[in-house]
């Protein structure tokens, strides 16, 4: 099984989901809140906080045609032009190194998705300790190469992507030198609809690519993700906000903090219940077990006297013969006398 270190914390199978808090522009533009987003995912338990590393002029251009704007239809962005949105979206790059520190300080680990060569010098020195590539940047093969030759694990997420485009991706780390892959499930659409999940494409992406499997989740609430690692997902990735209610680019589907903690909880709790293949009894069930119903006497008897559903029934606990041997038992003798509460056993038919 594979297995891939991201700061302090190993990602894979055999280790509980790896989840991550994305911050987006969540920090309503004020440098106050992102750290306490920060504090907050620090205290969830979650063990990653991700952020997105863009200036607008970096990410598009101060453009106002259509093709520039959000479908009007679009229910979070519509007809917001793409520059305007992302200025107001974008973390400023001063901003990163006391995010940096802050998580630092918190014990969190904290990396980036970066959307150009200028964003990833900027990741590279504050030491990120990964790289997240966005959906729509799964097109975008110099920059995964480019991201690849730091040596830092590459998440990958997979929204709009065929399977041809998932496989370039892949194919382009590895040619880079960089093995270190996670490969996420997602549906680019903000919020998205359950029924688009796919959850079932999270194996499949597993064994294609030979990679670690993961969710990117855009949906509402907890049930998605918890699903996902049902189905092998390691890593599980959320937007956060401090309050929905604050407003901000991303507030509408993001978690808060107390939906976080729960996040981490019961995906842990999923990751837990997997168990093994193996179908049989437990040690945990061993008690239990012990109260498994069996054939008792349930009347004092006499040597001599005949098995009858009046002095012999199945009760609990176990002890005595099979509930199954009732039928072969009842109308026989019993060859000594047994008092109420004798477990039934051959020696006494």
């Amino acid at each position: 099984m594979r297995e891939v270190t991201i700061g302090k914390h190993t990602v894979g199978q055999n280790h509980r989901p790896y989840v991550i808090a994305e911050m987006s522009g969540n920090h309503n533009g004020d440098l106050d809140r992102a750290l306490a987003i920060v504090d907050e995912v620090a205290r969830s338990g979650a063990q990653a906080l991700k952020l997105q590393t863009y200036r607008a002029d970096t990410i598009t251009i101060d453009v106002d045609s259509p093709a520039f704007r959000i479908s009007d239809d679009h229910e979070l962005w519509g007809g917001q032009n793409l520059y305007s949105l992302y200025e107001k979206a974008h973390t400023p790059w001063e901003w990163h190194r006391p995010i940096f520190e802050r998580a630092a300080q918190q014990g969190l680990t904290v990396f980036s998705s970066p959307f150009d060569a200028t964003a990833i010098e900027l990741l590279e020195s504050l030491d990120a300790p990964a790289y997240k590539i966005a959906s729509a940047e799964i097109v975008d093969l110099p920059l995964i190469e480019l991201a690849a030759r730091t040596g830092k694990p590459l998440v990958i997420s997979t929204g709009m992507a065929n399977i041809a485009e998932i496989h370039a991706a892949v194919d382009t780390a590895r040619r880079a030198g960089n093995d270190q892959l996670i490969v996420l499930g997602c549906t680019a659409s903000y919020p998205a609809d359950p029924a688009d999940s796919n959850l079932r494409g999270i194996p499949l992406i597993r064994d294609a690519f030979d990679v670690i499997a993961g969710l990117s989740d855009h949906t509402m609430g907890i049930g998605v993700p918890i699903a996902a690692v049902a189905l092998g997902a390691c890593v599980i990735e959320k937007h956060v906000t401090l309050k929905r209610v604050d407003g901000g680019v991303d507030s509408e589907f993001s978690l808060e903090p107390a939906e976080l903690t729960a996040l981490v909880t019961e995906t842990e709790r999923a990751w837990q219940a997997l168990g093994t293949t193996r179908i049989g009894p437990k040690d945990s069930e061993r008690e239990v077990s012990r109260l498994r119903r069996s054939l008792w006497v349930v009347e004092d008897v006499a040597e001599g006297d005949e098995l009858t559903a009046a002095n012999v029934r199945s009760i609990r606990p176990s002890g005595g013969l099979a509930p199954a041997d009732l039928s072969i038992v009842l109308g026989r003798r019993f060859r000594s006398s047994a008092v109420k509460g004798t477990p039934l056993t051959w020696d006494l038919v």
